[in-house]
């Protein structure tokens, strides 16, 4: 059976601690960190920061459902206010690539730490000067680091695929974990993305079936091919009993995640909304 779980990341205008009780108070069983500022940025993110964040998990009695690594605004004294993704784990600067690497393990660490059975991981874009087959060999090199430092600690590393990243589509990342070859490596499943790429949700999910280490949920205006902005579960045309039908299907019974980022204004409102719309499928 899946459980829902709501991302802090739609909460950026609140404390983490606040966050985690109002996403506590919608009804959720679970949390997702986003592992960025305002939230857990991990340079900045020190003991006092955890022992807050699991006095509000055991205050709320949310599970955690992953540690959302996929950006590091905080890298940036002005970063642009959409989701910013380098230095990433293809950039081909060596010392930036391996800041990269070292922030995804502070990102295991906190999984760890508070029990999450996953941390997300997206790839980044090709720059300039970097062609798709070099940023592929960076990409397996940072991963294989990676992947030792989790299996340590018992994590594991979903990678989240979304149009215009080296890893954009099923496809892709299902060629990416076959030639890894390490159990420890799957997919955080945006159903989203999967539907802005062009491919069919339910398909994803079926395709993806023994490698989803999370789900990320929310609607697209336009279903396939439609638009790329999150919407509410009820504001877009995807089809969730269909991808909550598919996800038991194939035997999944983790976390799905909300993740509305898009309503920084009123979170509250959002995740509501999602919670009353999808609860019914868990």
């Amino acid at each position: 059976m899946v459980d829902l779980a709501f991302s802090t990341n739609a909460y950026t205008r609140h404390a983490l601690p606040e966050a985690i009780e109002s996403i506590a108070d919608h009804g959720y069983a679970g949390v997702e960190i986003l592992g960025d500022e305002p939230h857990a940025y991990f340079p900045t993110f020190d003991d006092a920061d955890e022992e807050r964040l699991v006095a509000a998990l055991d205050d709320s009695e949310l599970r955690v459902s992953n540690i959302n690594a996929n950006t590091a605004t905080g890298y940036y004294d002005d970063a642009p206010p959409s989701s910013f993704f380098d230095p990433s784990v293809i950039t081909a600067d060596d010392d930036d690539r391996e800041w990269r690497i070292e922030y995804t393990k502070r990102a295991i660490d906190l999984a760890a730490l508070t029990g999450a059975p996953a941390v997300c991981l997206a790839t980044g874009r090709p720059l300039p000067g970097t062609p798709p087959e070099r940023a592929h060999e960076y990409l397996r090199d940072s991963i294989g680091a990676i992947l030792d430092y989790a299996e340590e600690h018992g994590v594991d590393v979903g990678i989240e695929y979304e149009p215009e990243l080296l890893v954009e589509c099923t496809e892709e990342v299902l060629a990416l974990i076959d030639d890894v070859g390490r159990d420890s490596l799957g997919i955080n499943l945006d159903v989203g993305h999967a539907a802005v790429y062009g491919e069919e949700p339910v398909e994803a999910i079926r395709r993806s079936a023994g490698h989803v280490t999370g789900v990320h949920l929310e609607d697209i205006v336009g279903g396939v091919r439609g638009k790329h902005y999150h919407r509410i579960p009820g504001e877009g045309d995807l089809d969730f009993r269909a991808i909550f039908d598919a996800l038991d299907d194939i035997g999944y019974d983790g976390f799905a995640t909300l993740e509305l980022y898009t309503y920084p204004d009123r979170p509250d409102e959002a995740a509501q909304e999602a919670y009353e719309a999808l609860s019914t499928y868990c």
